[in-house]
């Protein structure tokens, strides 16, 4: 009689350990959208540049994967008439192009390790990493890309925990290979916007 009191509770707990846990991950934003608004380094030629642009970050749950979007404006930085780089007579010296860049179906880490920490700190959140399936410059194959593009990107979307605190505030970018050339190895910022649960259930 014990052994089946204990299998029954033992069961019980199961069961609301997955509702709480399927609940949970039903809470969970499916769909973000926010700015980037920084600068490159100024160890990138004719840098630092202005990024400026919109972000999409769509979730798949069931496959724990994720779609993530970028249209970037970029160009040269005042600090670039110190250096020479910039005339300030001339709009057309300071380099202006675009770029878009896409994640497909790239995997979703729940948990911060490894991404960039702010000086207020974020205390929860997830990230987004895979090799870019899009990675453009003025509508091309970036220059500075391979083709097909191999350039690996890690998306953080992070924020606060607790009353008075907003859990998805904060978008790091992080790239490695080929377009460290052109963006640098340190995070670009953003913020989140909107978020969402999608519709379709």
């Amino acid at each position: 009689m014990k052994n089946k009191k204990s299998a029954y509770a033992a069961g019980t707990l199961l069961i609301l350990a997955l509702v709480l846990t399927t609940g949970g991950l039903a809470q969970t934003p499916e769909h973000f959208r926010g700015l980037i608004n920084d600068y490159s380094p100024s160890t990138v030629k004719a840098g630092p540049y202005e990024i400026r642009g919109n972000w999409s970050l769509d979730l798949h749950a069931k496959s724990s994967t994720a779609d993530f979007s970028a249209a970037l404006n970029m160009e040269t930085s005042d600090y670039g008439i110190t250096e020479g780089i910039v005339d300030p007579t001339d709009p057309s010296t300071r380099g202006a192009h675009t770029h878009h860049i896409k994640l497909t179906h790239a995997t979703v880490t729940w948990n911060m390790d490894g991404c960039p920490t702010f000086s207020i700190a974020t205390t929860e959140g997830f990230q987004v990493n895979g090799t870019v399936s899009l990675l453009t410059g003025n509508g091309s194959n970036a220059p500075f890309e391979t083709d097909p593009p191999s350039s690996t990107l890690q998306v953080c979307v992070t924020g606060g925990s607790g009353d008075y605190s907003i859990p998805y505030s904060n978008l790091t970018l992080v790239f490695q290979g080929p377009a460290t050339a052109h963006f640098g190895t340190e995070a670009i910022h953003g913020f989140v916007r909107t978020k969402r649960q999608s519709n379709k259930r």
